[in-house]
């Protein structure tokens, strides 16, 4: 009977304090979150991969697998995604025909290296046949959305293309600002040029639009092209991301989530050209016959993900080459004209469509 009582005694003094002892708890965890961002030694003894998987797990990215801050495919135990063969650890489709090995340049901190990857001729034909228009049931009209968003997520291109980003991940796994340097950098570097093919578009002959793939696999795109294949990079490394595109000018550019301040023209997000190799945030950009980026632009929505975070060098350096083109005082224009040059891989042309 007393351990009875007892029981019932210590249920009552739970109930009665119950909040409090909620409350404590929650303290305890903002207390073990505060120290897992403020002291750089907790955060060691978690170990993550390029994309925030923790060591030995599955990422989300299947098939790929968390080990030593690399993530390597490993279908044996991470399974492949629905429609994807399984060949070994390795997933593969059947648009896998006809490799191409590229070397695609990329430029962070003035240094020029390559990424070397596959891509496949079966995927390209693939998406080279998909029909080109939109239809709504209820006569409304596509909008440039509409089309854009349609290729970036066309299904069988986003499993050959994630291979890349993981690629950019396993480069710098603890530094997803340099992911994005690397996706912004290799676009950009990628050449300018229209697609050989036409299409019909309402008893119109027009240049045919490539989706992201293609403009990897055939090395080159235009604004809008070359600018939906880096939202698709930076939202998958998990960017916030918008594209640009400014009607009068006709053309089209990418934003990455930033800091507002920074912002193009106060959207939170950066400009970001990829006709060629420029400074994130440098929208002061002159284009081939003197064209200058000055009609509001209208704002794709693609992802709301992460935030480039303040203070990185781009912001700094981009207003200083700004000032340079506006002929204002710059103490050693010349020599800081030539490092940024060297820095960021920067070319004397950039083609506005």
């Amino acid at each position: 009977m007393p351990s009875k009582l007892k029981k019932e005694e210590m249920v009552s003094w739970y109930e009665k304090h119950e909040f409090f002892l909620s409350l404590a708890c929650f303290l305890i965890f903002l207390v073990l979150i505060w120290l897992f961002f403020e002291n750089p030694t907790i955060q060691e003894k978690i170990q993550t991969c390029g994309d925030w998987t923790f060591y030995t797990i599955c990422s989300v990215t299947k098939p790929y697998y968390c080990v030593n801050g690399s993530l390597i495919e490993k279908a044996t135990v991470c399974d492949c995604l629905e429609s994807k063969e399984r060949l070994g650890d390795s997933c593969i489709t059947d648009l896998q025909t006809e490799p191409k090995n590229l070397a695609l340049k990329y430029i962070v901190d003035g240094e020029e290296k390559t990424l070397d990857f596959t891509v496949y001729k079966g995927l390209a034909d693939h998406l080279s046949v998909l029909p080109q228009g939109i239809s709504y049931v209820n006569g409304q009209k596509p909008s440039r959305a509409d089309f854009s968003l349609k290729k970036i997520n066309e299904e069988e291109q986003s499993k050959l293309l994630l291979p890349l980003v993981v690629e950019m991940q396993n480069l710098y796994p603890d530094d997803k600002v340099d992911q994005a340097r690397i996706a912004i950098s290799l676009v950009q570097n990628l050449q300018y040029g229209f697609s050989n093919k036409t299409e019909n578009f309402f008893g119109n002959k027009v240049n045919y639009s490539r989706y992201p793939y293609e403009v990897l696999y055939e090395s080159q795109g235009i604004c809008g092209e070359k600018s939906e294949l880096l939202a698709f990079l930076l939202r998958k490394i998990g960017y916030g991301v918008v594209l640009f595109y400014n009607q009068e000018e006709n053309h089209e550019s990418s934003g990455i989530k930033c800091p507002i301040e920074e912002s193009y023209r106060g959207t939170g997000y950066c400009f970001v050209e990829t006709t060629g190799p420029s400074i994130i945030t440098d929208d002061s950009i002159e284009y081939v016959g003197g064209i200058k980026l000055e009609s509001e632009p209208e704002i794709i929505f693609i992802f709301d993900g992460e935030s480039l975070p303040e203070n990185i060098p781009e912001y700094k350096d981009a207003e200083t080459m700004k000032r340079i083109r506006q002929g204002k005082f710059v103490l050693f224009a010349s020599s800081k004209l030539e490092n940024l040059k060297e820095k960021y891989g920067l070319v004397e042309e950039y083609n506005p469509a």
